[in-house]
């Protein structure tokens, strides 16, 4: 009976090793951008993002379509935020300023697609695909 439950405690372990994605898969190979701070500078809020390419290929040209939405949850603007020309393994700090926005109007930031996404000239779906998001701001930021 002990084989019995050991064996199959095994198989159970082998199976779910196989069935669950490894995260460390998904965090090497992606896109990771940080949404680090969002402050007020004159009559804008100014977001500040670092990302870093983690993908294994350089990206020529990087841009996203984010849309804002308010406190009520109510989708706002519509925006392309240009991240450029992101080298792999480097770490990249942008910042965009919204005119005649408070940063505390905004309550989340969404990314809704690509605007522009190249890799050696060719239009790509990896910037898309291997995006992950974190916030440090009180804005939540996402897919």
């Amino acid at each position: 009976m002990a084989w019995t439950s050991a064996w199959s405690v095994a198989m159970l372990t082998a199976a779910l090793a196989f069935s669950i994605p490894s995260a460390g898969w998904s965090q090497e190979k992606a896109i990771s951008i940080e949404l680090n701070d969002a402050t007020n500078v004159d009559s804008a809020c100014r977001l500040v993002f670092v990302a870093v390419n983690k993908t294994g290929v350089l990206l020529d040209k990087t841009s996203y379509d984010v849309v804002t939405f308010d406190a009520a949850g109510k989708v706002g603007k519509s925006l392309t935020f240009q991240f450029g020309r992101l080298p792999v393994g480097k770490t990249k700090v942008v910042q965009f300023d919204l005119p005649g926005q408070a940063c505390d109007t905004i309550s989340r930031l969404l990314v809704n697609d690509i605007a522009e996404c190249s890799v050696d000239g060719k239009a790509s779906d990896v910037c898309i695909d291997a995006l992950t998001t974190t916030t440090r701001a009180k804005i939540e930021f996402g897919l």
